[in-house]
């Protein structure tokens, strides 16, 4: 392989693998020495084909999540069975995983510039722009460049488009489901909102007990299913249907709510 062989965003593939070196050996720690990450569905991850795989996941954080299904990912691939032990997995990483992230995010600093390199693909929000909402159409290249990554490997996506817990599953994802028919791979994931702060960058709390569950591909019919009942199909994947509040206890409630409210104080401050 030339040592300047790029992906189909023009990457160079030998400049990302080390970047995901890098950044997987500094995080590794989060997930297995401060806080301990459980994980079932590895076998799922194994079972996938290399390309032509959408992960729709619920969002806690804006980098820690993504960080850890690298993590899983490539564990899953070298023959881990539900654990990250020996980070010897991610010297050589699966380079086709890409995640799509908001273009201001992944603009907003030199760590999320080099993360970006490391497999963003960068979109342009059509309901929020720097801290206010907003209404803009979509972008015809955003929806390409998704499914440029698609045709190419594994990519990751927030379908709520907000790391706020219980918010609507965006149109555009089911959309992008019966547009490019991928494998629809569902992911939930826990305890990441308790041990990091909003960016996922620093460690809020030690010792919290985060869990990433991948589930069996969803059963979609991408010629007949309307764009509705595959957003309800998502809801329930990822656990982010409202009926999924009934079981949560009232300080659960309470605490979101909280949480809820200081973000949108911060938004205010910001914007």
């Amino acid at each position: 392989m030339s040592l300047f062989k790029r992906n189909p965003f023009g990457h160079i593939l030998f400049l990302k693998k080390i970047i995901i070196r890098i950044f997987g050996l500094v995080s590794h720690g989060r997930y297995r020495k401060f806080n301990s990450l459980q994980i079932e569905g590895s076998e799922i991850l194994r079972n996938l084909p290399d390309s032509g795989v959408l992960f729709i996941s619920n969002h806690q954080t804006y980098f820690a999540d993504v960080a850890a299904m690298f993590h899983v990912f490539n564990a899953a691939l070298k023959g881990r069975d539900d654990t990250l032990k020996n980070v010897g997995y991610i010297w050589h990483p699966k380079l086709n995983i890409y995640f799509v992230a908001a273009g201001e995010t992944m603009k907003s600093g030199i760590l999320p510039k080099i993360f970006a390199y490391a497999g963003s693909v960068s979109i342009d929000r059509t309901w929020r722009s720097a801290g206010k909402d907003v209404k803009r159409q979509v972008k015809n290249s955003d929806i390409s460049n998704i499914g440029k990554a698609i045709d190419d490997g594994w990519v990751i996506t927030f379908p709520q488009g907000t790391t706020t817990p219980f918010k609507p599953i965006r149109r555009g994802t089911a959309h992008i489901i019966k547009t490019f028919k991928p494998v629809v791979v569902p992911i939930v994931i826990d305890g990441f909102r308790r041990s990091f702060d909003k960016k996922g960058l620093s460690i809020k709390k030690r010792n919290v007990l985060q869990s990433m569950v991948i589930k069996e591909p969803l059963d979609i019919d991408y010629e007949n299913e309307e764009i509705a009942d595959i957003i309800t199909k998502i809801e329930f994947a990822i656990e982010q249907h409202p009926s999924f509040l009934k079981v949560m206890s009232v300080k659960e409630i309470e605490n979101l709510k909280k949480e809820e409210s200081a973000l949108n104080k911060q938004r205010k401050f910001w914007s």
